[in-house]
This record gives C-alpha cells, structure tokens and sequence, in this order.
C-alpha cells in the first residue's frame, strides 16, 4: 500500500506537469513527497511495503530516496529553461517521467520489469540531451548513450528470458544460485550493468554525454543513472556468486586500472565538465572493483560511494554550470581567478572537491574506507593501486580547485552576477546530506 501511495503521487505530479505555471509548485512537491517517504515504516533488515511487484528493502530504499532528491535539485538548477520559457511543459514531463521510472527500478520485486524500466529509465535522459543540450555534438553524444546501451540490454533480456524458463519464476528473492559453469548466462546478466556504471573499455558514452548534456541531464546522469548499474549487480550477482568467484579477478582488475588511467587523464583536461565526468568513471571503477570482492565490506562501501557520489558529482556539475552561466565557457583556461570575483563559490567549490576527494566528514570518504579493506582482503597486491589511486584523486581536485580559482581573470569579463540564494539552497541541498548522512552510517553498512 505504501509504495502505490508514493507511485500515485507521483503520477498525480506527472498530471500537474500539463498546467501552466506549475514549475516551482512541482518541485516542491516533489521535496514534499520526498518527506513523506523518509516517514515510511522502513524495517531496514526485510522487503517491507510490499505491494504484488513492488517492494523497498535496504538497498532500494536509499537509492529511491537520492532519485526523488536529486529530481528536485535538477528542477531548482534549470532556471535558464524557466527562464528562457524553452518547453517547459514537455520538459518538466520529461523530469518526471525519468523520476516515475527510476522508483519502479529500484522497487522491482520482478527481473523483467526491473529490466523494462531499467531501459525505459534511457528514453528520458536521452531527450533531455538532445532537446535541451547546446552544442550540435549533442546528436553523437545521445546515440553513444542509446547503441552502448541497446548493444547489451538485448542480450541480458534473453538471459531474463533463460532464468524463467529454468526457475519458472522471475521474482528475485526466489532466484537462487546454481550456475557455477554457465560462462556466457554471467556475462550476458553482468554486462548490462558493467556498461551502465560505467566499467573502464565500456565508458566512452558518458563523458560525451555529460559534456552535451544540460545541467539537469548531467545531475541525473551523474546522480542516479550510473547507481543503476550498481544497484543491477547487487540484485543479480547472488545468482552467480560461484562463478563470480572465478571471474572477478578479470573485472577486479580492469576496473583498478582503468580508474588509474582515467584519473591520470583527468589532469589533461580542459573542460571542467568532462574533468567532473571522469573523475566519475575513476570513482565507479574502484566501487565496481569493491561490489565485486563479494564482501560485506565491498558491498557496503560500494553502496555508500554510490550515495555520496551521487550528491558529490551532482554538486560538482552544478558548480561548473554556475560558471559557465556567467562566462559562457567550460574551459579552463579562462575559468581563472574566480577566488578574487566570487569568493562564496570558491567555498562551495571548496567543499565539494574535498568530499570528491574522500576528506572527512563526507560518505566518499566512509565507502572508501569500506572499499579499501574490501580490496585489500581480496588480494595485498591491491594495496599499491589504492596508495597511488588516492593520491592521483586528490591531485586532479587539487588541480581544479588551484587552476579555476587561482590566477588572473580575464579584463574582458565583466558579466559576473553575484550569487542568488537560488544557487547557494541548490549547493547546500546537495552538501548536507553528503555530509551529515556519516552521522547514520549504521543504515549504510551491510554488516
């Protein structure tokens, strides 16, 4: 019954979406439905507020929390679409389409429709990049997002399909785990979601989506699109837990290395969005490594990173889209001396680079924690690649931070606006509950 209450909500918003004026009132609906669900009898150890396909345990319960937030940041961030009156009625649609079908996919009690709004969930991303993106790349950017996708979701639905004809059931705590040698059923089941995540060879899609995207496109993708991969491996990797055990070793250390490489690559960077963008993809790679040690402290800490990343990386694009209101540019080079213009902003970059570097008090630097000891468990060896993975995070935030808001700004640059309260609520609302989440960690820690 609860979950129906949550659902019918939201398909009341998506209603209100149609009349005129309705753009602030949705978005605080949406903070108020938000509320209500943080008051829903959640028995974090059981499935509870079960409905006859739908359901909320630990795992989903948190996940659905970040989407319903993050979708009211995303309305508060696109003021320019209000703004500049560019669709707003069939933008706004869109926003809560993408929200309707993320709570269905983190409350799927069935494989096939877990897999059916895991897909739909691309549809709305994908007009929010090509409707409302600026640049004319944007048209690459939205098909890498849909044949990345579509080249494996095939093939994951044929695996759906074998595991109701050999279980006779596709509910998934009714799965159980016998597939010890059924090589390409794993990998057909896994890959899906190593894409979405996305794992290193598989991530090319998402740096040129996030630098096409517009602001709201970029929250949600950095939000909560890349959690999906995640949260796909925890609900599926049961099944194939003795297979897992042969093949981790591949995934474990691709990923390590891949995030490596891709935090190396962050240092020669020039546009702030995709730098953002690929500190992404090297935290996914060292929180996919963690899921796949099969530990309580792998699965724990990989689910914190996926929270705290998800507001950290959220915030980080909102920072840099704040920016480029003012100058119209993403490029570093002539993002400089912001420290001596707006000195709050540098705060708020401050912060977040801090947390995007796993500094006390935020949930990256918990879940790394958790991570570390997971890999390290795994395999000693791992202890090199932690030590210089840490160390090259903290370089390329210490290089953003220093190259945007050091130095000379541009004499020519005389279109600043002071910040508005619009913009600070924006980057409190993402930096709070990054860091004072670590107050509850007993919700987040699988042990």
């Amino acid at each position: 019954m609860m979950m129906m209450k949550l659902i019918f909500m939201m398909i009341m918003l998506f209603f209100m979406c149609f009349k005129k004026k309705m753009f602030w009132m949705i978005q605080n609906m949406i903070f108020v439905t938000m509320f209500i669900f943080m008051m829903f009898n959640s028995n974090m150890l059981f499935m509870n507020n079960l409905g006859y396909k739908f359901g909320l345990d630990k795992i989903s319960y948190f996940l659905v929390l970040l989407s319903i937030w993050i979708s009211g940041l995303m309305i508060m961030a696109s003021f320019k679409v209000y703004l500049s009156k560019f669709y707003v009625t069939f933008f706004m649609i869109n926003i809560m389409f993408l929200l309707i079908m993320l709570i269905f996919t983190f409350s799927s009690l069935n494989l096939f429709l877990f897999y059916l709004f895991f897909e739909g969930s691309l549809i709305p991303v994908m007009l929010l990049i090509l409707g409302w993106g600026v640049q004319p790349e944007r048209i690459q950017a939205g098909m890498y997002l849909l044949f990345y996708t579509l080249f494996v979701s095939l093939p994951l639905l044929m695996g759906i399909f074998f595991l109701k004809n050999y279980f006779n059931t596709l509910m998934i705590c009714m799965l159980k785990n016998f597939f010890e040698n059924y090589i390409i059923l794993y990998l057909v089941m896994i890959m899906a979601f190593l894409v979405k995540i996305p794992m290193y060879f598989v991530h090319l899609w998402l740096p040129k989506a996030h630098v096409e995207a517009p602001i709201s496109g970029s929250m949600i993708l950095a939000g909560v699109m890349l959690k999906l991969g995640g949260y796909g491996i925890i609900r599926v990797i049961s099944l194939f837990s003795l297979m897992n055990m042969k093949l981790n070793n591949v995934i474990i250390s691709v990923s390590m290395i891949g995030a490596l490489i891709v935090s190396l690559m962050c240092f020669f960077q020039v546009d702030m969005k995709a730098m953002v963008a690929y500190s992404s993809v090297a935290h996914m790679g060292m929180m996919l490594a963690g899921l796949m040690t099969q530990t309580n402290w792998g699965f724990s800490g990989a689910y914190i990173v996926m929270i705290g990343h998800g507001l950290c990386s959220s915030g980080l694009f909102c920072l840099v889209n704040l920016n480029y209101e003012r100058l119209f540019s993403r490029n570093m080079l002539l993002n400089k001396g912001m420290l001596s213009i707006m000195p709050t902003m540098s705060m708020w970059w401050f912060m977040f680079l801090s947390s995007n570097m796993s500094a006390p008090p935020s949930l990256n630097l918990l879940g790394e924690i958790n991570l570390i000891n997971s890999l390290l468990m795994w395999s000693y060896l791992m202890m090199f690649l932690v030590l210089v993975m840490s160390f090259f995070f903290a370089g390329y935030n210490l290089y953003l931070f220093s190259f945007v808001q050091q130095g000379n700004y541009l004499i020519n640059l005389n279109n600043f606006f002071i910040n508005n309260l619009r913009e600070i609520l924006l980057l409190i609302l993402h930096w709070v509950p990054l860091n004072l989440l670590i107050l509850k960690m007993e919700f987040l820690i699988f042990i």
